[in-house]
């Protein structure tokens, strides 16, 4: 489901032809701001990869901090590569093809693969009969107390902080995306196929250069760094305190971008190496709106800005939502299942 398609049930936040409206003026994407971006991602990672070169005969003590700086970049690198599979980087869809593959092979990810899977969760985010392409394993209340013990465990150990964003985030990069999904179609599928090989073929060039040892230490450092902030940039970004979640004809599309989708501000830095994508309540609401228009669209009208920023600070409590109470329609913790259950058994004594 697109923007233009989206339902009129519910209780939007925004009068939807407003901030279409709004949005139109920003959807443009700007070959010189897409190159400069290049520049300034791109120059950097090839140059930290030299540095690393020369350091390796000098001190690890000076590779591996020089790879964390480049899995930042990475973080970068990745988001030029999401702005291409939305097509709202270049306006030159070969242009976006293009720069989407490349960057495809740096960050790990099949170009025309991940852009399926990631349309479906544009389409369906906050939809709570849509759960499971593209998001973040989450039960409700009920559907947890009425799992298996071992389901309810499985459930607890992917949501555990060091598997969901350390362990699991690595895993995904290195090893999941490597495997086509049975539910693509035949062109996702052959894009795995080919981006495996390009990999492969990286990997291979710079084994040589860097000899293999190396090279492995210093890529899986970078994307341990990449794709453990990114996970974690995508968990805050869709599990907060007072985030949206519907079921059926009452999901709308508005509210789920404007309520299901935050606004995380972060400071300067970090807000520049991620993109700009903590405006994500705009990036919900238009999807064609490249990363460095974002922040001009955020701060256009007030239907954005009224949104309640998160700060870096009050984002660590998402660390302990788990599930979603359809009666309290909010994301709740472990501990409210012991309030229940003690509840349940005063209301059964009585």
């Amino acid at each position: 489901m697109t923007q233009d398609s989206a339902p009129s049930a519910g209780k939007p936040s925004a009068d939807t032809a407003a901030w279409k409206a709004i949005v139109a003026q920003y959807q443009e994407p700007s070959t010189g701001r897409a190159v400069w971006q290049m520049v300034n991602t791109l120059g950097p990672i090839a140059l930290l990869w030299y540095l690393m070169y020369l350091s390796l005969s000098v001190s690890w003590f000076i590779t591996l901090p020089l790879a964390l700086l480049a899995g930042a970049f990475l973080v970068r690198v990745f988001i030029i590569f999401h702005d291409c599979g939305h097509g709202s980087f270049f306006a030159s869809s070969r242009a976006n093809d293009t720069v989407g593959f490349i960057t495809g092979i740096l960050t790990f990810t099949p170009y025309h693969h991940w852009r399926w899977e990631h349309s479906i969760h544009h389409a369906s985010s906050g939809h709570l009969d849509k759960r499971g392409t593209g998001d973040v394993w989450t039960m409700t209340v009920q559907e947890y107390l009425e799992s298996s013990r071992g389901k309810r465990f499985a459930y607890r150990l992917a949501r555990n902080p060091i598997i969901l964003f350390l362990i699991a985030p690595l895993y995904l990069f290195v090893v999941h995306q490597r495997i086509p999904s049975g539910k693509a179609k035949p062109r996702e599928n052959r894009s795995v196929h080919a981006m495996n090989l390009a990999i492969l073929a990286m990997a291979v060039g710079l084994s040589l250069i860097f000899g293999f040892k190396a090279y492995l230490l210093i890529q899986l450092t970078m994307i341990a760094v990449a794709s453990s902030a990114g996970v974690w940039m995508f968990y805050v970004q869709h599990q907060f305190e007072g985030v949206y979640w519907e079921r059926g004809s009452e999901w709308d599309y508005t509210a789920a971008a404007l309520e299901g989708s935050s606004f995380y501000k972060l400071p300067k830095i970090l807000q520049w190496f991620s993109g700009n994508i903590g405006f994500h309540h705009v990036h919900h609401l238009s999807s064609r709106i490249p990363n460095y228009n974002l922040e001009r669209c955020h701060n256009a009208n007030p239907i954005f800005r009224n949104v309640k920023p998160i700060t870096l600070f009050a984002s660590t409590k998402s660390f302990s939502l788990r599930l979603w109470d359809e009666d309290l329609k909010q994301l709740v913790g472990y501990s409210h299942l012991r309030g229940l259950r003690r509840r349940q058994k005063q209301s059964s004594a009585t």
